[in-house]
């Protein structure tokens, strides 16, 4: 829906259109030049996958207007998939899909006026098939924000364009030696940018001192404020309460299985502060009402089921005397889980996370099977002190109740909260690095 709730937009057949809502008029707004390989306003295959972009429009705050993505697929050859869904005979559905080595869809910004359907395009520099336009919003009455990552995904731009002229303008750059991650891998809001202070401030996520950190960029990228300050990852955005001046995010600072709720103020000062009761050691997730004051809290570890109660903010108090979390906590038998952490330190120095499972009624003086569950990869963690976490979801059965002892470790390149030279050693050494840390990891517990 337009801003004004006047208009609806939407796209078929890889164009846009829009649909006033009172007379039923509808207006073709993009042309695709009758190939089904010019998209607007959707995307391909490559941004889909790979950097969660859907919707490829954006409205402007006046309704006037819409900004919308091209991808140009016209030179990438299709994958053939069968569909065998939908009817008796099946049917083959060309995507189109670059190889390895083959260069991406190239891809541009428009800006369509409603009235006349007029594009106007965004002059921004660099190679279409060598850079990516990941993110798109509008910052202005007059002007898009965006981010271009070049292909290599080790430089980022934060680009300022005049939706009048096409003119565009660096804003804020930044690089790292082996990736930089996008905003996709820590908020839900792939649609565009956390404004603060009228668009005159945003907020961004950085590794580029060594630690995830939050920073409060100015608009026109000349001034940043360090908000997480210290040797720890925020994890990932949970609220922003503008009104009360702070930041929520998710932080584990001295354990990294674990994960708690902290706040920083927006302006800057002060230290982060653990939300999170002490007494609570697990994992936390919170949901967070938009205006800041209560929040539905979830918790579990090893030793205690998921729990949930209702707390205010920032005190966290609960609402309501049976749904303490703290209380229900202090009534868990530790003794009566076969799960246990540990850490393993190996000969090159790397010190690992790790749980066990021992097999029940398990007896030290005897050798029982180990099985290593491994994942190992940048895209998940599996030592996490929460609830079910330890344990094969491939085999059929119960390990434990089958003699089987199950280990666990999470490798360098895994995304824990331990820095960012934890998660990016493994870059252009994936399939050796973690495979040598998961097997020196072993060789270690097998001195046990």
């Amino acid at each position: 829906f337009s801003p004004d709730g006047l208009k609806v937009a939407y796209v078929s057949e890889h164009n846009v259109y829009a649909e006033d809502l009172q007379t039923g008029a509808i207006k073709k707004l993009t042309d695709d030049n009758g190939t089904r390989k010019l998209i607007n306003g959707t995307f391909d295959w490559v941004y889909e996958e790979e950097f969660s972009c859907r919707d490829g429009f954006r409205w402007s705050d006046d309704s006037k207007s819409i900004a919308y993505w091209q991808i140009d697929a016209n030179k990438i050859r299709d994958y053939y998939m069968l569909n065998t869904t939908d009817s008796v005979y099946s049917q083959v559905i060309p995507v189109e899909y670059p190889k390895v080595g083959q260069p991406p869809s190239p891809a541009r910004i428009g800006v369509v006026d409603i009235a006349s359907a007029n594009t106007t395009w965004m002059k921004v520099e660099g190679d279409p098939e060598q850079n990516y336009i990941i993110r798109m919003e509008w910052s202005g009455p007059n002007e898009l924000i965006l981010q271009q990552l070049n292909r290599k995904q080790n430089q980022s731009r934060l680009i300022l364009c005049n939706t009048s002229t096409g003119d565009a303008k660096t804003a804020y750059e930044e690089q790292d030696a082996a990736w930089v991650s996008t905003i996709n891998e820590w908020s839900t809001n792939v649609a565009g940018w956390d404004w603060l202070n009228g668009k005159k401030d945003f907020i961004w996520l950085s590794e580029k001192d060594g630690w995830r950190h939050i920073y409060k960029i100015s608009h026109d990228g000349k001034k940043e404020t360090l908000l997480t300050k210290g040797n720890m990852d925020a994890m990932s955005i949970v609220n922003i309460d503008e009104k009360k001046g702070v930041v929520y995010y998710n932080a584990s600072p001295d354990n990294a299985t674990q994960s708690y709720l902290y706040k920083s103020k927006l302006d800057g000062t002060g230290t982060p502060e653990r939300v999170s009761p002490a007494v609570e050691e697990g994992t936390h997730d919170y949901e967070i009402s938009p205006n800041g004051k209560f929040a539905r809290h979830n918790f579990s570890n090893y030793y205690t089921e998921n729990l949930a109660e209702w707390v205010t903010l920032p005190d966290h108090k609960p609402f309501k005397k049976e749904e303490d979390i703290t209380k229900k906590i202090s009534l868990q038998d530790k003794q009566a889980s076969n799960v246990s952490f540990f850490k393993v330190t190996t000969e090159d120095g790397v010190t690992m996370d790790g749980w066990m499972v021992k097999p029940d009624n398990f007896d030290s003086t005897k050798k029982y099977p180990v099985v290593f569950y491994v994942y190992g990869e940048p895209a998940s963690a599996t030592v996490s002190d929460s609830y079910g976490s330890a344990g094969n979801f491939l085999y059929k059965g119960d390990m434990a109740k089958d003699g089987y002892v199950q280990i666990s470790l999470d490798n360098r390149g895994t995304p824990a909260p331990k820095g960012r030279e934890w998660r990016k050693s493994i870059y252009k050494k994936l399939g050796q690095l973690n495979i040598r840390d998961q097997a020196l990891g072993a060789k270690e517990v097998l001195k046990w």
